[in-house]
């Protein structure tokens, strides 16, 4: 693997044309050539990994739960399920058939990449769902609604995590919401109310009511899939002793801190100096130590707390405590 990855990390090089004085590329260039190389194929296999899960996840919450009972979900997903229970079109036809036009505005707002994995990623969905069988799991209808959105949810929630989506209603949200200067969950909530709508008119109103559990038993699901397990929190903190406090987050609770200069704009006699701001990210379990600890240092501290979706990076990872 590693002889692999060194010949494709040679043509990397002389692809990119970076030789040094002499002409020749060192081995510093090739070094680095061959880590981005690594980091790009992990991170491809990683997507491959989460997209491949993600489609299983929701062929089984389709055909375990919802399409033995015609229930829907919101979307471009609910669209495919709806004309399904009304023409006997098989799902794995419909959805390609309904996303294509999603894919193209994904290629216009988001780019190349995201479009092409989002094609391999319902193209498979579509392919599980007309090869692979899934066993009638229950006929409770509330267990159907509820568990049915929570494998969709699951789903697309890691389809997303992969960089694609199987469900094109988010892309046409967020070209929507900047065409008519509205919010992406404004454009959802109204696509979806169309939805809900014709599927209460073309079905029954007790299948649309279910269909709106599955719909958010779906979301909560991506949501928590998409935000992570743990919630964090960013901590702005302006103090006159924000030096102390900064050596309190690092040895106390063993998290990255940041400095950055700040100035005061109101303050006894006029004083409007600079000020040193502290910030740093950590999880929401840690957050009643860390006001403790800021106690103890000044009382008067002025903190500053929000939520934090996702982190990237050594900011959030715990440092070794020195004894």
């Amino acid at each position: 693997m590693n002889t692999i990855c060194a010949r494709l990390a040679e043509r990397f090089v002389l692809k990119k044309r970076i030789p040094n004085d002499n002409g020749k590329y060192s081995r510093f260039q090739r070094a680095k050539a061959f880590r981005e190389l690594r980091i790009t194929a992990v991170r491809q296999v990683k997507d491959f990994i989460l997209i491949t899960i993600g489609i299983f996840s929701a062929a089984f919450g389709f055909k375990g739960f919802l399409l033995t009972n015609h229930f829907i979900d919101g979307g471009a997903t609910g669209i495919s399920l709806l004309i399904s229970a009304l023409t006997e079109i098989p799902l794995y036809v419909l959805i390609p058939l309904i996303n294509i036009p999603f894919i193209i505005l994904g290629y216009r707002v988001v780019g190349k990449a995201f479009a092409i994995k989002t094609a391999l990623a319902i193209s498979g969905l579509a392919i599980v769902l007309g090869t692979v069988d899934f066993p009638d799991i229950t006929q409770d209808n509330l267990l159907v609604a509820a568990f049915g959105g929570f494998f969709l949810g699951v789903g697309i929630g890691l389809s997303v995590r992969g960089g694609a989506v199987i469900d094109g209603t988010e892309v046409l949200a967020i070209y929507l919401s900047k065409k008519f200067s509205t919010t992406i969950g404004d454009i959802v909530t109204v696509i979806n109310v169309v939805i809900f709508s014709a599927a209460a008119y073309f079905l029954s109103i007790e299948i649309a009511l279910y269909s709106m559990i599955t719909y958010l038993a779906a979301s909560k699901t991506l949501d928590f899939i998409i935000e992570g397990i743990e919630e964090y929190i960013g901590v702005t903190i302006i103090s006159t002793h924000s030096d102390a406090i900064r050596q309190m987050i690092i040895h106390e609770m063993g998290r990255g801190v940041t400095v950055y200069k700040g100035k005061r704009g109101f303050g006894r006699h006029g004083d409007t100096g600079e000020i040193d701001i502290v910030y740093s990210v950590i999880t929401r379990l840690e957050l009643n130590k860390l006001n403790t600890e800021i106690e103890k240092i000044d009382s008067n501290a002025f903190v500053v707390m929000n939520s934090v979706k996702d982190t990237k990076g050594g900011m959030i990872k715990k440092r070794a405590h020195k004894h």
